[in-house]
């Protein structure tokens, strides 16, 4: 019989996508949850909470693999440490983190937290893998879905983002975790670049919306460093192959021919959309 996979997050947006995967493999799977549920198609729930300290060392018990998915918006690093030390101790053969693109760029305690867990996970004397991933469609969506309930629609000048799909990460997430350990993997990202504008645009086209786009500047360090790109992956990424429009035809209805071209070139922010 071989040992569960352990998951933490694994009730999430990538956890929904990755569990399944790993089960179609043949493997079972335990999650660690706040909330507790009964055990189901292989997958065993163990209650707990990382940054409590409270049930992790049950969740970790008897698995050599942990795919280390949870995160927050505060004290990711101490959650990861909390992980870390418990999976020492149990003798974990395989521990995966997921982080983002940029966490060692971009001035933000977030992303900071990001970059300590990442440090965390590398210097645990366990075999790891890390991914970094772009931002994901779902989180882009929540993003656009904000800024048009306003009157006008901000839009930052100068950040650019490459959305990817959540799904295309947690088939890469899924091979990487039924594979050998692999230290920093290549960043997944989108395959196309876009301003909030571009992002914007499809979203009012299928909701049916108009707005007057005003261009905005994000300030201070944060600012300079989306500015110059910090965020987006250097050379030598992979890219996913679903874009932010066919995300959104599948979310909101169908894709018109026009909304299915990469966007290019310059975009004037004053336009009404």
């Amino acid at each position: 019989m071989t040992s569960p996979i352990l998951v933490t997050g694994g009730t999430g947006t990538l956890g929904g996508h990755v569990v399944p995967l790993l089960r179609a493999s043949g493997h079972d799977v335990r999650i660690l949850t706040r909330h507790a549920r009964p055990a189901a198609n292989g997958v065993e729930y163990v209650t707990g909470d990382l940054l409590k300290g409270e049930g992790v060392e049950a969740a970790v018990d008897g698995a050599e693999t942990v795919l280390h998915l949870a995160g927050g918006p505060k004290a990711d690093d101490e959650a990861t440490r909390a992980l870390v030390r418990a999976a020492s101790r149990a003798g974990v053969r395989h521990l995966l983190y997921i982080s983002v693109i940029g966490a060692d760029r971009v001035p933000l305690a977030w992303m900071r937290t990001k970059l300590e867990s990442e440090r965390a996970v590398a210097d645990s004397g366990i075999p790891w893998t890390t991914l970094r991933a772009a931002q994901f469609h779902d989180l882009a969506l929540a993003m656009v879905e904000k800024m048009a309930k306003l009157p006008v629609f901000p839009v930052p000048g100068g950040l650019r983002l490459q959305p990817v799909d959540s799904r295309e990460v947690a088939a890469r997430l899924a091979e990487l975790t039924l594979g050998a350990p692999s230290g920093p993997v290549p960043d997944l990202t989108g395959p196309n670049l876009y301003d909030l504008a571009a992002l914007a645009r499809p979203y009012l086209r299928l909701r049916g919306r108009r707005r007057p786009m005003l261009p905005v500047r994000i300030p201070g360090k944060a600012g300079r460093a989306y500015r110059a790109g910090a965020n987006l992956t250097p050379a030598g990424a992979e890219a996913g192959k679903r874009t932010w429009e066919e995300f959104l035809g599948e979310k909101l209805g169908q894709v018109s021919a026009e909304s299915r071209r990469p966007p290019g070139g310059r975009h004037d922010l004053t336009d009404i959309s």
